[in-house]
């Protein structure tokens, strides 16, 4: 057997209703001044609310940062940073999608270490160390309770990630009813992002291992079967809590075998056009897959059935192709694009969009199969 490495977050909570405890699992972490970072979003739809409910008589001093923005830039963690000095915060509680969480872990730390962000970008560049942190999904996509890493915007179209063991949070908490609110597209759009941090993670061609190999089997099972219930109605908490379970696996696998080409080709469209990021990742997906089906197709083959009903007789490629061409009726069938260009991308944008996707080294080395600009051109190409 390979050696390998696991880590995780410390503890995670999975349980319907489970924000009511947030008061005790602050107390726990001797919280008295948290700082809780979130969206607008989660304000105006009353998701707060249920937040706040359980900090409310509690004795807990806590203060609001409700202005992160999708893909956050480097501006909005340090607006965030502040109000958190100001506030004398001494814990974080991320609270929405990817960004609110990802935005928390760098403010958490950047709070107790004096570092600077511009030093920490890349992998293990973190010296110092954060203060404690509670994440709080509420979509079932990104993973990022269960991760090590938080991306940040650094340009018009570039984006950078700080991963380091240090961004793990003490606690993540799974509540779906937190998640019953959520538009079918966005359910639909983080369902998919999920599964392509299974699928990646299983296909991961340096740190794949026996450990993050189950934990995306579990979480594709889990996220297949469940994504179009979710979609047909968002009030059945079953299958909204096997997708954040799904996701929070998914995210323990990709967090120990990264994620690869999908995700490194995805990033400039969210960066340059604000693509949702699950919607990016939905887009490109099948495109990736067959490129890669040449170095993967026995994976792919292996992965078929875990999703999907009805795999037809035939040879690993002839599974594999089936694979992809499901992964991209599933896209369809939960209401997402299916070109880039019906997202907003420009065609002569595809040129500018490879060179940057190459930018991704830290992605690009985890893919199956070696991605140049002409190949990335190409995967745009067909995607657009």
């Amino acid at each position: 057997m390979t050696s390998f490495t696991f880590n995780t977050t410390r503890s995670i909570i999975n349980e319907i209703g489970g924000i009511k405890r947030i008061g005790e699992v602050c107390s726990q972490l001797r919280f008295k001044r948290p700082l809780i970072v979130t969206d607008p979003g989660i304000v105006k739809v009353g998701l707060l609310d249920k937040l706040t409910a359980g900090l409310d008589g509690t004795g807990l001093d806590y203060a609001l940062f409700t202005e992160v923005v999708a893909d956050p830039p480097v501006e909005t963690i340090m607006s965030c940073l502040e109000m958190a000095r100001e506030h004398g915060a001494d814990g974080v509680i991320g609270y929405g999608g990817g960004s609110s969480m990802d935005a928390a872990k760098l403010v958490a730390l950047l709070l107790r270490s004096d570092e600077k962000l511009e030093d920490i970008y890349g992998v293990n560049n973190v010296k110092g160390e954060r203060l404690p942190l509670i994440l709080i999904p509420t979509t079932a996509g990104t993973g990022s309770e269960v991760t090590a890493v938080a991306i940040v915007t650094t340009g018009p179209s570039t984006k950078s990630g700080v991963v380091s063991p240090v961004l793990y949070p003490d606690v993540a908490l799974l509540d779906a009813e937190l998640t019953t609110g959520l538009p079918p597209i966005v359910t639909a759009a983080t369902g998919v992002d999920a599964m392509v941090h299974a699928i990646e993670a299983y296909t991961s061609s340096i740190q794949k291992n026996p450990y993050s190999d189950m934990l995306a089997v579990k979480a594709l099972e889990l996220l297949s079967k469940n994504l179009k219930p979710v979609i047909e109605d968002g009030t059945n908490l079953e299958a909204r809590q096997n997708m954040l379970f799904g996701a929070c696996l998914a995210g323990q696998a990709f967090a120990n075998a990264p994620v690869a080409a999908v995700h490194a080709l995805a990033y400039p469209l969210g960066a340059k056009y604000h693509v949702p990021h699950g919607t990016s990742n939905a887009l490109l997906l099948p495109h990736v897959l067959r490129f890669n089906s040449s170095h993967a197709k026995e994976m792919y083959a292996e992965l078929a059935p875990i999703c999907f009903d009805g795999v037809p007789d035939g040879d690993e490629a002839e599974i594999s192709a089936w694979f992809c061409d499901q992964l991209e009726q599933l896209s369809k069938d939960v209401g997402l694009p299916q070109k880039m260009r019906e997202a907003g991308v420009q065609a002569n944008d595809l040129q500018s969009l490879a060179e940057e996707a190459m930018l991704q080294e830290r992605l690009l080395k985890n893919n199956p199969r070696k991605v140049t600009v002409e190949d990335a051109f190409k995967i745009y190409e067909a995607a657009f």
